[in-house]
């Protein structure tokens, strides 16, 4: 499976392909090993997720942007 190291402005940063067997939480430890930092400033930094899901949240927020605030019936 791909992980991604995303930082807080939705970038990826680095990833890896680990075996099927290789759970989000191993994927994060090899990480924050490879950053050389504590586990909480890396939280504060970066996080980590599946290629699979980043993509997914990707395609969800442009398709909101997409869209705009025209249908907002409200703001009239």
């Amino acid at each position: 499976m791909k992980y991604v190291l995303v930082d807080r402005g939705d970038n990826i940063i680095d990833r890896i392909e680990l075996t099927r067997e290789v759970s989000l939480s191993a994927a994060k430890t090899f990480f924050v090993g490879r950053k050389r930092i504590e586990e909480k400033e890396f939280d504060n930094l970066w996080k980590v997720m599946t290629e699979m899901d980043y993509n997914r949240n990707k395609e969800r927020t442009y398709r909101y942007e997409e869209f705009g605030d025209w249908l907002d019936i409200e703001k009239s």
